[in-house]
C-alpha cells in the first residue's frame, strides 16, 4: 500500500512538471491535456471567468396612481366580518389594503408618490395631485364612493391619462406605475391602444366572484391579462381571487411593493413562502405515543 501511494506521488509530481515545461511541438502539454478535456465535452475555466459583476443601476423614485374599480361589484361582502359584526365590503378591504401599501412603501423610500383615480365606465380623477403623505392618501379615499352598475369598463382613458403622467415623471427621472383594482365578474375591460406604447407599468389585482351562469370570471382575467401585457413597460404583476378573504387581497398588495425595475418574472414569484412546523427529530428510545403532532394550521 504504502509503495502505491509513492508511485502516485512521483506520477503526479512528473504531470505538474509537464505541464509546466515548453512543448517542442509548441504550446506546453498542459494544453494539450486541456483541449483532451474539451473534445470529451468538458470546458476548462479559469476562476476568472465564473466572476459575476453587477452592473451599477440607480432604482428610479415612483408615482403610482392607484385605479379602484367603482361598479357595484366592489360592495360584494368579504367572508370576514368587523369586530363590530358589520359586514367588510370589497371596497373596505381595499381601502385598507391600500393604506397597509402606502405606509409600506413609504417607509422603504419616502420620495414615492401617490394619486388616485376611479373605473366607473370610464376612468376619472380623485385626487390628481401626487403625494408622499399618507394622510392625503387617507382623505382621498375616504371621499372614495360606489357609483352603482357600471357595465363594461373602458381603460383607454386610464392609459391617456398614465401615459401623459408617465411623460412628466420622466421628465423628472421617475417611473410610473399604474395598479388596477378591478372587482368585475362579467364585464371584461376594453381598451384602443397603440401597441408600441409602453410608457408605464401596470398592475392588477382582480377581486371576483365564484364563476357561475351569469359569470365569467375567466374572460374577465384573460382580458387583463392581455391589457397589462400590451401596455407595461416593466414587467406588470396580476393576481386574482374569487375566495372572498382579505388576507389574501393584503398578500397580493405586499407583492406588489416589489419596484418594477427589480422585478423578475410572475412566473417566478414563488412568494409568500409556506411555513410548516415540523417536530424535531425524536429518539429511538422515545415511545412512539409521546410525539405530540403539531399542525400547520
Amino acid at each position: 500500500m504504502n509503495l502505491r501511494k509513492i508511485i502516485r506521488g512521483v506520477g503526479t509530481s512528473v504531470e505538474k512538471e509537464m505541464a509546466q515545461k515548453p512543448n517542442p511541438q509548441g504550446g506546453t502539454a498542459g494544453r494539450e491535456k486541456s483541449d483532451e478535456k474539451k473534445m470529451e465535452g468538458v470546458e476548462v475555466q479559469s476562476p476568472s471567468q465564473f466572476a459575476y459583476a453587477l452592473k451599477p443601476s440607480q432604482l428610479l423614485n415612483e408615482d403610482i396612481l392607484f385605479c379602484i374599480d367603482v361598479d357595484a361589484e366592489s360592495m360584494v361582502e368579504m367572508k370576514a366580518a368587523a369586530p363590530n359584526g358589520r359586514p367588510i365590503t370589497r371596497m373596505d378591504s381595499i381601502k385598507q389594503a391600500i393604506v397597509l401599501f402606502v405606509h409600506a412603501k413609504l417607509a422603504i423610500n419616502s420620495d414615492h408618490r401617490f394619486a388616485f383615480a376611479t373605473l366607473g365606465k370610464t376612468a376619472s380623477w380623485l385626487r390628481k395631485e401626487f403625494s408622499s403623505e399618507v394622510d392625503s392618501a387617507s382623505a382621498a379615499l375616504r371621499g372614495l364612493s360606489v357609483e352603482g352598475p357600471c357595465g363594461h369598463a373602458d381603460l383607454t382613458q386610464l392609459f391617456r391619462v398614465a401615459a401623459h403622467e408617465a411623460r412628466k415623471s420622466r421628465a423628472q427621472n421617475r417611473i410610473f406605475r399604474v395598479i388596477l383594482i378591478y372587482c368585475r365578474s362579467s364585464a371584461h375591460p376594453q381598451h384602443q391602444w397603440a401597441v408600441n406604447q409602453k410608457l408605464f407599468t401596470l398592475d392588477v389585482i382582480y377581486l371576483h366572484d365564484k364563476p357561475g351562469p351569469e359569470n365569467c370570471p375567466q374572460k374577465v382575467y384573460d382580458a387583463l391579462v392581455d391589457a397589462l401585457e400590451h401596455v407595461s413597460e416593466y414587467e406588470g404583476y396580476i393576481y386574482e381571487s374569487g375566495q372572498g378573504l382579505t388576507r389574501i387581497l393584503f398578500r397580493h398588495m405586499c407583492i406588489l411593493l416589489s419596484h418594477p425595475q427589480q422585478r423578475c418574472q410572475q412566473d417566478d414569484v414563488d412568494l409568500p413562502k409556506s411555513f410548516t412546523k415540523k417536530l424535531p427529530a425524536v429518539a429511538d428510545s422515545t415511545p412512539a405515543e409521546e410525539s405530540v403532532p403539531v399542525s400547520s394550521q
